[in-house]
């Protein structure tokens, strides 16, 4: 009987994601803690309660891949961030050049107030479905391994025969 998938726990998985009818986005084996924020939370739906061993695959609808508005940080950026000639409103749409041009970054203008402008940094793939395999690897407890004691560099404790 393995441990399950569940909040706080360590999961190893081979993943292999894509957009349906389109590029694939990551195959690779990750690691990360369930209900830590890290994995796409329509992904943690799917993988609770699974064990290691479990295959999965499927499709995520796009508002549970990266299309979940409540993963969409939040900044503010001034006025001069923007192209002069940009018509700046809530609702434009501007693309922005991702991080080592890995992947840009769609910025959803929310609201303008003098040179301030607050934008929703926006997932390029906010509204494509991901079509998933997954395999979990290992399900463990998130806890180091307790570092044995002549590690610790500890004094030896008085035996009472000195």
């Amino acid at each position: 009987m393995g441990v399950k998938i569940e909040k706080g726990r360590r999961v190893t998985l081979k993943v292999d994601l894509s957009v349906v009818g389109g590029a694939q986005l990551e195959k690779s084996t990750v690691e990360y803690i369930q209900g830590g924020g890290a994995m796409l939370p329509g992904l943690e739906k799917i993988l609770e309660g699974l064990e290691k061993g479990a295959k999965k695959e499927g499709v995520l609808k796009a508002k549970d891949a990266f299309g979940n508005s409540s993963m969409h940080p939040t900044k503010q950026m001034t006025r001069a961030e923007f192209p002069k000639e940009a018509n700046i409103k809530p609702g434009e749409r501007f693309v922005a050049k991702g991080i080592d041009d890995k992947m840009n970054v769609v910025l959803d203008i929310q609201k303008v107030s003098g040179d301030v402008v607050d934008v929703k940094l926006v997932h390029p793939l906010a509204d494509k479905d991901i079509k998933y395999t997954v395999e979990v690897l290992q399900v463990s407890d998130p806890r180091p391994p307790p570092v044995p004691a002549e590690a610790l560099d500890l004094e030896p404790e008085p035996t009472g025969n000195e």
